[in-house]
């Protein structure tokens, strides 16, 4: 997919945490929809049309799924537990 030459008007943060769920709806009679749940807003990623999928969004989707990955990666590069309640007061 190529870079867009559009300068970006607004900018839409959504977070994740608690609530926070991505989820694909695969159709029998239409092509699928990714739902990305946050709280009391959702997203629906969609094709380009209800009833076709073109080649175009086969490499979105794709490009999106590669991005999601790198973005599980780096979210789980970052992650830290905290110490086990257990293990708190125990001399080392």
């Amino acid at each position: 997919m190529t870079r867009r030459r559009t300068h970006r008007i607004s900018t839409i943060t959504l977070n994740t945490g608690r609530g926070a769920r991505a989820t694909n709806h695969p159709y029998p009679a239409r092509t699928p929809v990714l739902a990305l749940d946050f709280g009391a807003v959702s997203l629906l990623v969609t094709t380009s049309a209800g009833d076709l999928v073109t080649a175009s969004d086969v490499e979105f989707a794709r490009q999106l799924a590669h991005e999601a990955d790198q973005f599980a990666r780096s979210a789980e590069s970052r992650f830290t537990t905290p110490a086990n309640e257990s293990d708190q007061g125990k001399a080392a």
